[in-house]
């Protein structure tokens, strides 16, 4: 199934080169796939997932582990920020 796949900020880094002006993607994950499933490919430090939406609804850390996609959704994530 296919879904677009979004990393903000610091994260695009973690996106092919030719996806990174855009930030995000088409994606095509299994059925089964969890969300840090998704991510874990790409090769993101946990540490440095922070928000995590799936169509703009908020995913808790301790559901990421077994939440998994429809066809369709949107996943994005974005690492910390601090600022002033």
């Amino acid at each position: 199934m296919q879904i677009t796949f979004k990393l903000f900020a610091t994260l695009t880094e973690y996106l092919p080169v030719d996806k990174r002006n855009s930030n995000q993607m088409a994606l095509e994950v299994a059925p089964e796939a969890t969300i840090l499933g998704i991510i874990e490919p790409f090769g993101v430090p946990l540490k440095l997932v922070h928000l995590v939406l799936v169509n703009g609804t908020y995913v808790p850390p301790e559901e990421r582990a077994s939440r998994t996609l429809q066809e369709g959704d949107v996943l994005a994530i974005w690492p910390p920020i601090a600022g002033g």
